[in-house]
């Protein structure tokens, strides 16, 4: 690898807003850290401190999300076209040399939108995009329906997809995002201006791989961990079975307190989100312990007994999974979701079948038994630490994607 390259990283916010902004900011620091130039651009604020604690270049347009937008008219325009994302990227590649500049997008949906694809084509910059989500090729981006709280198989774009409402707001939101999508693969070729593409999983790769276009190359780089090696549990059969995740309908949260319920078994909850009224409604035995800080949610992985992870849509590469392995604390994890792949089933924690209370109940019950727990603790902690997810060992990869696409 030669030394100093510039990588610039495009994605929707300039804060942490989920896995996919944290990725995509701590990849910058390793970067920097490794003797890079990485410069994060981003549509919407506020910037996170971070970056300058870490001396990382950012270009942030201060603009909001769609979300955010002042008027639903506004946000739609700019979800289509953000004229100034294009203008400014445009510009901001234009003074970088093409021998040592790599362009990594992590994310365009909320903010940056398809825009981006005018200004990468144009500067014929080397450009690489990492699979977090799946709006490149869903106009959801998640393979799922939001109505029916189910996967979706239907082919992207097909007449079954677009005339099947499975936004998790309004048909009207499926059909404009339907047009974005179409708009941003058709006219705009977007999916075609990355030679390369990153998945951060098996499961992952099995759903996209068939939906890339003809001849990018395919990279398997797994996401990085923060996690601190407190040693195995001193006793791991203590605790409750908790759900460390945004309380939403697609991450189960009712499938996991029914469940513990038919097994009899204390649910607690730790997060917040759109569905925590209803379940507290719902499910008045269940403890929802609400928002917590970063450091109290890795102590809430380390006390429970086991990470139940119900999700019923695929996922990427669940985070909470394996910092509950760091931990060593088992997991019960959904057969249809990308955190199966860090769970030995048996070994580490169990698999049920996704979307069925029984099946999660009968886990719950399983793990009733001490010495199961006691077994499955060691074996989760001792497998993660064998070989941990770094971001040095991140940044690693990446600079072997880099280097390989500019050989090229």
């Amino acid at each position: 690898m030669r030394a100093s390259l510039n990588i610039v990283i495009c994605v929707d916010h300039a804060t942490v807003t989920g896995g996919q902004a944290k990725v995509a900011f701590d990849s910058a620091i390793g970067l920097k850290r490794a003797g890079h130039r990485p410069i994060v651009f981003a549509a919407a604020g506020p910037v996170d401190p971070k970056f300058a604690e870490h001396d990382v270049e950012i270009v942030c347009l201060g603009q909001t999300d769609l979300l955010g937008a002042s008027n639903k008219i506004a946000g739609a325009v700019q979800g289509f076209w953000n004229d100034r994302a294009a203008r400014e990227l445009a510009r901001l590649l234009a003074t970088l040399p093409n021998d040592r500049t790599i362009v990594h997008v992590h994310g365009w949906a909320k903010a940056l939108s398809p825009s981006i694809a005018r200004p990468i084509r144009a500067s014929r910059l080397p450009a690489v995009y990492t699979m977090h989500e799946y709006f490149l090729f869903c106009p959801n981006g998640g393979f799922y329906n939001y109505q029916k709280n189910e996967v979706c198989r239907l082919r992207p774009l097909s007449g079954a997809c677009l005339s099947t409402h499975c936004d998790s707001v309004s048909y009207a939101r499926k059909v404009w995002r339907g047009a974005r999508l179409m708009f941003a693969d058709g006219a705009l070729g977007l999916p075609n201006v990355f030679s390369d593409f990153i998945r951060i999983s098996n499961v992952q790769a099995s759903i996209v791989d068939p939906l890339l276009p003809q001849g990018v190359r395919r990279h398997m780089v797994a996401n990085p961990i923060e996690a601190e090696d407190l040693g195995p549990k001193a006793e791991a059969a203590a605790g409750d079975f908790a759900f460390v995740a945004r309380i939403s309908p697609e991450k189960g949260p009712f499938l996991f307190a029914e469940a513990a319920r038919r097994a009899g078994v204390d649910a607690v909850f730790v997060g917040d989100g759109p569905a925590a009224a209803e379940l507290k409604a719902r499910y008045p035995q269940a403890r929802v312990a609400g928002w917590q800080t970063p450091q109290a949610a890795r102590a809430a992985l380390r006390n429970a007994r086991a990470l139940v992870f119900p999700s019923l849509w695929y996922e990427g590469q669940p985070l909470t999974v394996l910092e509950a392995k760091a931990n060593g604390t088992p997991v019960v994890v959904s057969d249809v979701c990308a955190g199966r792949e860090s769970i030995a089933d048996g070994e580490m924690g169990l698999w049920f079948r996704s979307n069925d209370p029984d099946d999660l109940a009968r886990a719950l019950v399983a793990l009733k038994d001490d010495a199961t727990v006691r077994r499955m603790s060691k074996a989760a902690y001792a497998d993660y630490w064998r070989d941990p997810p770094t971001l040095e060992r991140h940044v690693g990869r990446l600079l072997a994607v880099y280097g390989a696409m500019l050989a090229r």
